[in-house]
């Protein structure tokens, strides 16, 4: 069963459960809306995929009109609910750049959180080829790291644009994993400290002694209020339910609020760099 199936399948579910809380048939919904009776079953069963005013429709004959932006949403994203990487990055990962750098351009509030690694909008191209490194040997797919990597730094361009806000919640220790070389990360770094002072772009580091007050489960992006975007090793899910948006904005807003910022982030970042910098006496020797 293909992920569009079940995700058309769960939509079908839902309406049948709203259909049943108003105590209908299907044959007195299909009569009610003069759809054939068939229609019903199989939008139900996920035979079938709805239209706008086949959603509007249901919601306003089962009295649940209130249901119906969040049944619209996951309707919208039926086809990018679950984009598994093997099937993205068929095109090759410059595609897949491409294709955010779209999504990017109609997104005006970025907010990022991340616990293991730096978000590929402030990676500096030297990571950005490590990470790739390991999608093309994770997913076993064709090279064209130089070319995904420069489509990577160019999406980059949109930091320095004024209509674009983005603020990023980083771990410390998405600082210290050793996902690349020492030299590597400590451009990356750098980098941070320099991005951290863009007058759009907010940064906060979680240190290690903070106490949390909810868990750093897994990364996720909230774009705007219209979609959160969680990667797992096999997919990318976009989630675009009202409730499930205000969930994890809640979400950011409490990590955010333990972070540190400004000159408190810098001094966190600085003393990554000097842990993992070569001792001065052992560089000379």
């Amino acid at each position: 069963m293909s992920n569009v199936h079940e995700a058309r399948s769960a939509l079908g579910q839902r309406l049948r459960e709203l259909r049943l809380s108003a105590g209908q048939t299907g044959k007195q919904l299909a009569e009610s809306l003069s759809w054939p009776p068939s229609k019903v079953s199989k939008l139900e069963n996920g035979n079938q995929t709805p239209t706008d005013e086949d959603i509007r429709g249901w919601t306003r004959t089962v009295g649940r009109e209130e249901e119906t932006e969040g049944l619209l949403a996951s309707l919208h994203t039926l086809e990018v609910q679950h984009a598994e990487w093997q099937r993205q990055f068929k095109a090759g990962l410059k595609s897949h750049q491409n294709e955010i750098a779209e999504l990017d351009a109609k997104t005006h509030l970025f907010r990022a959180f991340e616990a293991t690694v730096i978000p590929g909008l402030l990676q500096t191209a030297e990571y950005a080829r490590a990470r790739f490194a390991q999608g093309i040997t994770m997913f076993k797919v064709s090279n064209d790291i130089n070319e995904a990597v420069r489509a990577r730094s160019q999406r980059q361009e949109i930091l320095y644009r004024p209509d674009k806000r983005f603020h990023f919640v980083l771990t410390e220790a998405a600082l210290r994993f050793q996902l690349c070389a020492p030299e590597v990360m400590i451009g990356q770094l750098d980098r941070l400290v320099t991005l951290s002072a863009l007058p759009n772009v907010r940064l906060g580091i979680i240190g290690f002694e903070t106490r949390y007050v909810v868990a750093p489960w897994h990364g996720f992006w909230i774009l705007d209020t219209d979609r959160v975007m969680v990667e797992t090793f096999s997919a990318e899910l976009n989630l675009a339910q009202p409730q499930e948006i205000e969930l994890y904005g809640n979400v950011f807003d409490q990590l955010a609020a333990v972070a540190s910022y400004g000159r408190a982030a810098r001094a966190i970042i600085t003393r990554v760099i000097d842990d993992l910098a070569p001792d001065e006496s052992e560089a000379g020797a």
